[in-house]
């Protein structure tokens, strides 16, 4: 599978959306495989290096750092 292929299959539309995007409920769907209760890093990170977690009424940002490591902040 080429690199378009997976994009094309991990977003609903083909459209990456930019850093911080929380997934509200107003824009593209994302589908993200897991195996088993485990997942890929690399298919959080692929549209870029911030995710935004909504976690009950709290905010959450997962963010990967240029030495490759994650970082969890309120």
């Amino acid at each position: 599978m080429t690199k378009q292929e997976y994009l094309r299959a991990a977003w609903s539309d083909a459209q990456p959306m930019g850093e911080g995007w929380s997934g509200g409920g107003s824009g593209p769907v994302r589908a993200i495989p897991m195996v088993d209760t485990q997942l890929d890093s690399r298919d959080l990170f692929v549209a870029g290096r911030l995710i935004t977690i909504a976690h009950g009424d709290q905010t959450y940002q997962l963010r990967l750092t240029a030495q490759n490591k994650l970082i969890l902040t309120k």
